[in-house]
């Protein structure tokens, strides 16, 4: 295990002898099922819980010849910002002491950014990969919504959520991207990306001349000044290399957070369901009847976040606020696709700041939720228009703090983002 909490299982998993990622280790998000060994999701309630069959993403590290050296700690069922939702404790950031690594993949972010690991995979439900990218100083891809198969992983909102790559470098995503992409018998959410040439690891060439990029200037409101100098820097560097930039419209991220989470939260209340201690889970222990057993388990084995989520997303699948809640989220989420749909007609990829604010001081935000999902603004959009996005380290504060600049491309346009995020890094 490794000091800054990083690993939850430090259980190695070989691979094939062969392979285009031979002699690579690629740590693995808890929350991704491996046969025969331990996966959490970071909470109690799955503390014992040894899957029967390997994610499809992991059978692909397998074939590919990697080695998986453990399976990563992560906020509770993925439902955090800063990775201290664990039940087996904080993830601390091994580049930053005393913040936090981001989440909910902080703990595959900080295995990378810490060397113990050469490359890993996270998943991204509202930001999950970019945050934790941002905040450790390395490169997260969220990919386009079923470009890779989500077989194997325990679903928090399946409308939502990717696995993607960690990764030191732009050009080690990207390798690892196209070790994971593509359709899975499966998943029936999967498709094959167009046609296009080359790897997505040979479109990390830095070559940005004539790369159009459109800044909205609603994901610039609020943020730190100091992420916002880095950010103008980092897009002064890639001009400088014959990339040009301009304003863009975004009006409907305005409402992006509110509707990200109560979708997210109704999605998980439905597949948090079967977690009752006799589907799965820890059983409640309880020998009354099948409710006072059900609460028990639930009570015993879930952590406040989770228990939060599952509430308000019951509350808001309720009968008589259905409509008020869920309905008009969801008539939100088309219109943020609908604007960055146009915002890319005007552009090839849009840039932002990863996140508004550098690394969080650790324990700050756990006693202000709301303050916690505002800190998603710039995330959660895109996976409510399910488009692919890359973090990629921009600089850092006057402190020595890391920021991310966030780059989205079009449905599929991963060697877009890639591409420019190369120039960057």
């Amino acid at each position: 295990m490794t000091a800054y909490n990083g690993y939850v299982t430090d259980e190695t998993i070989e691979g094939a002898e062969d392979g285009p990622l031979a002699d690579t280790t690629v740590a693995v998000k808890d929350n991704i099922s491996t046969e025969g060994v331990r996966t959490t999701c970071g909470s109690a309630m799955l503390s014992d819980y040894v899957p029967p069959y390997d994610a499809t993403v992991v059978q692909r590290l397998k074939d590919a010849g990697a080695t998986i050296p453990g399976k990563t700690n992560m906020d509770e069922f993925g439902m955090g910002t800063t990775t201290e939702t664990s039940a087996f404790g904080p993830v601390e950031n091994p580049v930053a002491e005393g913040r936090v690594p981001g989440g909910s993949s902080g703990g595959s972010a900080a295995v990378v950014a810490a060397g113990d690991a050469d490359l890993a995979l996270g998943s991204d439900t509202g930001g999950s990969i970019r945050c934790p990218a941002a905040f450790c100083g390395v490169v997260g891809i969220k990919p386009t919504y079923g470009l890779v198969s989500r077989y194997g992983l325990v679903a928090y909102a399946n409308s939502l959520e990717q696995i993607g790559p960690i990764a030191p470098t732009v050009e080690d995503a990207a390798e690892l991207l196209d070790v994971i992409a593509g359709p899975d018998e499966h998943d029936a959410t999967t498709q094959e990306a167009p046609e296009a040439d080359g790897s997505y690891a040979a479109a990390a060439d830095g070559d940005v001349d004539g790369l159009s990029i459109g800044v909205p200037t609603e994901l610039l409101d609020g943020a730190d000044q100091e992420v916002v100098e880095t950010f103008w820097t980092a897009l002064d560097d890639l001009e400088a290399q014959g990339a040009s930039y301009h304003e863009v419209d975004l009006p409907s991220v305005e409402h992006a957070v509110e509707a990200y989470y109560v979708i997210a939260m109704s999605e998980a209340s439905s597949n948090l369901a079967r977690f009752d201690g006799v589907r799965y889970g820890q059983s409640g222990g309880y020998d009354g009847n099948w409710n006072d057993s059900f609460a028990n388990a639930r009570e015993e084995g879930f952590g406040e976040e989770v228990k939060r989520r599952v509430l308000l997303g019951t509350y808001a699948l309720s009968a008589g606020y259905h409509d008020k809640y869920y309905k008009k989220a969801q008539d939100a989420r088309a219109w943020v696709k609908q604007d960055f749909d146009e915002a890319l007609d005007d552009a090839d990829v849009l840039a932002s700041p990863t996140m508004p604010v550098p690394p969080m001081k650790r324990g700050e935000s756990l006693d202000d939720p709301l303050t916690m999902y505002l800190a998603d603004a710039n995330t959660t959009p895109v996976n409510l228009a399910n488009l692919p996005a890359i973090s990629v380290p921009a600089g850092e504060t006057d402190d020595g703090l890391p920021v991310g600049l966030q780059l989205v491309g079009p449905a599929f346009g991963e060697r877009e983002i890639i591409r420019a995020g190369s120039a960057l890094a």
